[in-house]
């Protein structure tokens, strides 16, 4: 049991374009743990057609959202793999407060809890000015300055929930997503160390 309570379980949250696919990366590296991404995981099953897959890519088809109760099952499934042993990084999940129980209820099951959340904090016109840059780099028309606010608004409006949640836990790490992706990542190492030592 006092084991498993020293598993490092992380989780990253910041808006679109905040950069958390990259720090996410360095965490994981240097913690020596698993990024687990709900999207990854999907995209996965739908390339290699799992059964999975095939149910995620018509629930998509249809322009609806994952039902939280798979995609609770598709994480509680990905956490009982053996690279999990060290701990993981949660990205894109838990996206409400519903999976939020979840994932509380599957910790609390094995003994674990939840280490410690980490918010990129970044300006929102900032923000949507490199996501525009990006866009236009990368030829996504689509990509308008309306869809990219509008995509921040929702992140927005889910999350602030959660961000309370884990705030009066005394797990959330806010840490300052602009700058260099070396300044941020040494920005997350101080604060979780802060965190960890405590």
């Amino acid at each position: 049991m006092t084991d498993n309570l020293t598993k490092l379980n992380l989780l990253i949250i910041g808006a679109p374009g905040a950069g958390k696919g990259t720090q996410a990366q360095l965490i994981a590296e240097k913690y020596q743990i698993p990024t687990i991404s709900t999207g990854d995981i999907f995209r996965e099953n739908i390339k290699t057609g799992t059964e999975l897959g095939q149910k995620v890519q018509q629930i998509i088809a249809a322009g609806e959202l994952v039902p939280d109760s798979l995609t609770n099952e598709i994480v509680a499934d990905r956490l009982q793999q053996d690279d999990v042993v060290n701990g993981f990084l949660l990205d894109g999940y838990p996206r409400n407060e519903a999976q939020v129980v979840a994932l509380d209820q599957f910790l609390a099951d094995r003994g674990e809890v939840l280490t410690a959340v980490i918010m990129l904090e970044a300006d929102t016109d900032v923000v949507v000015s490199r996501l525009l840059q990006r866009a236009f780099r990368e030829g996504r028309a689509d990509d308008t300055e309306e869809v990219i606010r509008h995509r921040q608004n929702v992140y927005r409006e889910q999350t602030a929930p959660l961000v309370a949640i884990f705030s009066e836990r005394g797990i959330l790490v806010s840490v300052d997503g602009l700058g260099s992706v070396a300044e941020i990542a040494e920005r997350i190492n101080t604060a979780l160390a802060v965190k960890l030592g405590s």
